[in-house]
């Protein structure tokens, strides 16, 4: 793998890449069996990575951490200006992409996370998808997850277990586990089912998908959106000024 370029956010390496080129990076993993695990950064999981030590640990440990959203990359651009990250990149719009290439590449994918309900509508909404395997992501060991992934041999594990519970799971277990990418996608995973509601086109590309997400459940959002977004804003102004 070539080496890529980073930017650093709260001493996180973040990957300067697009679409095109991680698809690239995905597919060559694939070929060269590199057991690759790739990790993304968030506002949110900034903003968990700030002052979790562990979780620090663990993402120092993968060699790829795409940036995912709007908040990363405005404050690429804010800590970096040219320098800083120069497309944006949003998880959910490369998903749906992932699902093609591997459709056309005829990669398999093992799915662990979140609910068989919506584990199984994979199937369902992408039949030519060549699914290795699927885990619920509330009740599992993790013994026996392992051992199903190394009996199937997936092309890629896609795990959707939600920030910090995945990186963890993926840097204690990476090395037991046979695999070409391990990609977390945290919610993510609903996108390869249909079912995450992301807004219309306009307010995804004005960079307010979140604030769709905040108004269809503001209970379960409102530490990540209204007390995390400000939080974040404020920690990467104080870092600006640190530098």
């Amino acid at each position: 793998m070539n080496k890529i370029k980073t930017i650093k956010i709260f001493d996180v390496n973040i990957s300067k890449i697009d679409n095109e080129s991680f698809l690239r990076l995905i597919n060559e993993g694939i070929a060269g069996k590199s057991k690759l695990c790739i990790a993304y950064a968030n506002a949110d999981s900034l903003n968990k990575i700030y002052d979790n030590n562990e979780l620090r640990k663990a993402y120092s440990s993968f060699p790829v951490i795409h940036p995912d959203g709007i908040g990363v990359y405005l404050a690429s651009k804010f800590l970096y200006g040219n320098k800083g990250l120069e497309s944006r990149l949003t998880g959910s719009d490369f998903y749906e992409l992932l699902i093609k290439n591997s459709i056309l590449h005829n990669h398999s994918i093992y799915f662990f996370g979140h609910t068989e309900e919506i584990l199984n509508e994979i199937a369902n909404i992408h039949p030519e998808l060549k699914i290795a395997g699927l885990q619920e992501g509330y009740s599992f060991s993790s013994e026996i997850v392992i051992s199903d992934i190394n009996r199937l041999n997936p092309d890629i594990i896609i795990i959707g277990l939600s920030c910090p519970v995945q990186e963890k799971w993926m840097f204690q277990n990476r090395d037991k586990i046979n695999f070409g990418i391990m990609l977390a996608v945290g919610d993510g995973i609903k996108v390869f089912a249909n079912k995450k509601i992301r807004g219309p086109l306009f307010i995804r590309r004005s960079g307010f998908e979140w604030f769709v997400r905040f108004i269809l459940d503001p209970v379960s959002n409102f530490k990540k959106y209204i007390i995390g977004n400000p939080l974040f804003v404020f920690r990467i102004i104080r870092e600006k000024f640190k530098s």
